[in-house]
């Protein structure tokens, strides 16, 4: 008896949405913030012989990578708009590199400290345009 009135209440068709609420609130400082940290990882790593402590350092440099890389994308596609494109036609080449940089390619496959200081000048670049954009 109850099962049927479950079964009676329960929806018949189920809605599936994407929350896509621009909230407005962007800064470059997130991502640099992650990238400080990826280079940390690496420094810490690269400094230490205990094994599980290397293996736990890689773990934490690749997740904050993957961080970086979605703080940009962000940016990128929600805050940056055809204007801004056209205004630093450079914008989208620094996200394509600086995205590359916290991939695969990047300071999620490597722990070479001179990758994220590469990320974080990449990310300055974008952080310049970003303030400049917020001025205008």
């Amino acid at each position: 008896m109850l099962n049927s009135i479950f079964r009676a209440l329960e929806p018949r068709t189920t809605a599936y949405a994407h929350c896509d609420l621009p909230c407005g609130v962007y800064d470059p400082a997130q991502a640099r913030l992650e990238a400080e940290s990826v280079k940390a990882c690496m420094e810490k790593h690269n400094a230490s012989d205990d094994h599980d402590f290397k293996a736990r350092a890689i773990s934490i440099k690749e997740e904050r990578s993957h961080m970086v890389k979605e703080h940009l994308w962000v940016l990128w596609t929600d805050y940056f708009k055809p204007p801004h494109f056209e205004k630093y036609p450079q914008l989208n080449e620094l996200f394509n590199q600086a995205t590359k940089l916290a991939g695969a390619g990047g300071t999620k496959g490597t722990c070479d400290v001179a990758v994220a200081d590469e990320l974080l000048a990449k990310i300055d670049e974008i952080a310049e345009i970003f303030w400049a954009t917020k001025k205008a």
